[in-house]
């Protein structure tokens, strides 16, 4: 019983380690491998790739919110116009469309869905237009009777937000699948982009197993959410007003140790460390950090690095995070099914907050807790989880798994399946927002059948 106990750890850790690695893998553009606190691992593990535009940032990848346009096109019988990315959130990006996905093969994979055109025909641009609100996770229903009606005195629409515009369930099929098809089919990276994903993911590789890291414990992530959990009063305040002055986030109070209870926060670096030792790792894997800059620098990664010396991150005046952002997600499409949930972390912090309070030790007892914890999240299928139970409103919607965190079986009969099942590398690369990035507008222009000139433009 021991010996099987073992053999399934065992497994367990090498379905973890590649699950984790798809989470941020290789967000690394223009960097090198930099030193913390430990011997070079040899000079190829260092390289220096100068192909990426300085002009890409941080840039929030809207990809679901994209592929939901898609779809809304096709119910209100609409011609989509590329989007423009988002140039006004927290960290200011410039670039467009094309300079991190495939244009033309994104207009050519959707001819038969939606007509998808590059630009705003002149003719339209004085065009009588209204800005509308779509109401979030809106059903069929919704936008053929109320948006739908508006082509009667608008000919282009602005919507001003486009995420989770659209319900998660209970659409039919044709629609659920044109989804999968825009995100796991059109939506592909740039080939400059994907030429790099594979060349940096074939370098990794060739040195063995190893754990590419997302943290999200950055700024801009723990200012939205007011996590402030092992930080300094000074620390705490400094978010704070980064909250207050930052005006698209409309929750401005926020209790750190109730959101922290509820499982809305990332986990600290530190907690990080504890977890990964519980699943079994050992000191000697090399981990990757493919966040940004971590909030606090180095102060806040002492115990992680403690535990784990072969910590390596990208050089902070190196980063271009357009593409870092893009080529984090060259590896896979699975991390979601693996990745912790509000729930996951919800347990996790209970068993850290005993340890911190002495009445549990590190150890066995821990280990099996929280490989308990996660004997669900280990990259099986299954089929999306529906609202919780008693819910209602808003909190129902929001209590539902989303769509593309788990979208079976909606997309299993698409031919993407096996490499949505499997941890291996997928047909085409999906993006993954940040809470805090839900709340970024991407201009979406949507026309219905050019001839009718009636456009729906989404912000």
């Amino acid at each position: 019983m021991k010996r099987r106990r073992w053999k399934t750890l065992g497994l367990l850790r090498k379905l973890l380690t590649c699950a984790i690695g798809s989470l941020g893998l290789l967000a690394l553009l223009n960097a090198h491998q930099q030193e913390i606190g430990y011997q070079k691992l040899g000079g190829e593990r260092s390289w220096k790739l100068e192909v990426a535009p300085p002009h890409l940032s941080r840039a929030p990848l809207p990809a679901r919110k994209i592929c939901d346009m898609v779809a809304v096109a096709r119910i209100i019988n609409a011609t989509l116009v590329i989007p423009e990315l988002d140039k006004r959130s927290f960290w200011h990006d410039t670039s467009v469309f094309s300079d991190v996905f495939d244009e033309d093969h994104f207009i050519s994979s959707l001819a038969n869905d939606v007509i998808v055109i590059k630009k705003l025909p002149k003719e339209l641009a004085n065009a009588t237009r209204v800005v509308k609100h779509f109401r979030s996770w809106s059903g069929i229903d919704y936008y053929q009777d109320e948006i739908a009606s508006l082509w009667m005195d608008y000919q282009v629409i602005r919507a001003a937000k486009s995420d989770s515009r659209l319900a998660n369930n209970n659409l039919p099929p044709d629609i659920q699948k044109l989804r999968c098809r825009a995100c796991y089919e059109a939506l592909r990276f740039s080939p400059q982009i994907e030429a790099m994903g594979k060349l940096l993911v074939d370098r990794m590789r060739s040195h063995g197993p190893y754990i590419a890291l997302h943290l999200r414990y950055e700024k801009d992530m723990l200012a939205f959410s007011g996590c402030t959990h092992d930080l300094s009063p000074e620390e705490a305040d400094e978010l704070k007003i980064i909250r207050e002055n930052t005006s698209y986030w409309k929750v401005k109070d926020i209790d750190a140790t109730e959101q922290r209870a509820k499982g809305y926060c990332p986990l600290t670096p530190k907690e990080v460390g504890l977890f990964l030792t519980a699943m079994g790792f050992l000191s000697s894997t090399p981990i990757y950090i493919a966040a940004g800059e971590i909030y606090g620098g180095d102060s806040h990664m002492v115990d992680l690095q403690s535990r784990y010396p072969l910590l390596m991150k990208k050089r902070p005046n190196l980063v271009f995070d357009g593409w870092c952002v893009a080529i984090g997600f060259a590896s896979g499409t699975v991390f979601a099914a693996v990745a912790n949930t509000e729930q996951e972390r919800k347990a996790l912090v209970q068993l850290f907050d005993k340890i911190y309070q002495g009445t549990m030790r590190e150890g066995k007892k821990l280990s099996t807790r929280i490989i308990e914890i996660h004997r669900r999240r280990q990259g099986s299928p299954r089929k999306r989880k529906g609202p919780i139970s008693g819910t209602k409103g808003t909190d129902r919607f929001r209590s539902e798994e989303a769509f593309y965190v788990n979208p079976l079986p909606d997309c299993q009969s698409i031919g993407i399946s096996d490499n949505l099942l499997k941890l291996k590398k997928p047909v085409l690369p999906l993006l993954e927002i940040s809470v805090a990035e839900r709340l970024y507008p991407e201009n979406i222009l949507v026309a219905d059948k050019l001839s009718r000139t009636r456009l729906l433009l989404q912000l």
